[in-house]
């Protein structure tokens, strides 16, 4: 686990600060001072006392250490915090990231004939898992067909292709998640997701983030909302 996050912790440059919070009803923000912002989806869980009174005010670096708790509630503003640090447009056009709006998130790996594993319900381009032989939806709260997280164990070291929502991130189930599918080609997508290619080291082969584009506008949507952010930034492939 600190592998993980100390990739993403370590990386980050001090000397900019947590502007705000913002509590959404699905997402978490942060704006930093620099301008950029950045979500997390919001996990519940407040069981455990946090580590921090609050981020706002606090250096970037050190508010970003705040993923590590479990609290996480307080972890999904670290994770906004990070994101808001990670995917900013300059940020991503320095690393000449490919944007991915019209792009599948499989493209040029072999989908047919393969068992595919997805970790939350995610929505993805059309033609993601054509083909492929089996698909495994696994959630924490399963719908009909649905297989519970449990099923993970024993799932995805057979897969051939796991897909894995950046919330995992916030819950600390990610650094197993990516363990068991060490025999797969791995992909982690959404708009929690951190677009920093050092991840890469833990064995992901891709990820797909979004970098937020409108500002005022997600703000005022994800306090009034609880559904997709994307329309208010745009999604690279790294």
């Amino acid at each position: 686990m600190d592998k993980y996050y100390g990739i993403l912790i370590n990386g980050m440059e001090r000397g900019i600060t947590v502007r705000r919070i913002v509590h959404g009803l699905a997402w978490t923000g942060a704006e930093l001072t620099n301008g950029s912002f950045g979500i997390a989806m919001h996990t519940e869980g407040e069981s455990v006392e946090r580590l921090l009174p609050r981020l706002e005010g606090m250096d970037a670096v050190d508010a970003a250490k705040a993923v590590m708790s479990w609290n996480f509630e307080e972890a999904s503003e670290a994770m906004a915090v990070i994101n808001a640090y990670y995917n900013s447009p300059a940020r991503l056009d320095s690393l000449g990231c490919r944007d991915s709006l019209k792009s599948s998130i499989t493209a040029g790996m072999q989908v047919e004939g393969k068992k595919i594993a997805l970790i939350g319900h995610l929505k993805l381009h059309k033609d993601a898992l054509e083909g492929a032989e089996k698909v495994y939806i696994i959630e924490r709260n399963p719908r009909p067909g649905d297989y519970p997280d449990s099923a993970c164990e024993y799932i995805l070291p057979e897969c051939d292709i796991v897909i894995i929502t950046g919330s995992a991130a916030v819950n600390k189930t990610m650094p197993r998640l990516i363990e068991l599918s060490a025999s797969a080609q791995t992909i982690v997508v959404g708009p929690t997701v951190p677009l920093c290619p050092e991840l890469k080291d833990c064995g992901i082969n891709r990820l797909s983030g979004m970098v937020v584009t409108d500002t005022a506008g997600l703000i005022s949507y994800i306090t009034e909302v609880k559904g997709s952010p994307y329309p208010y930034g745009d999604t690279f492939i790294i």
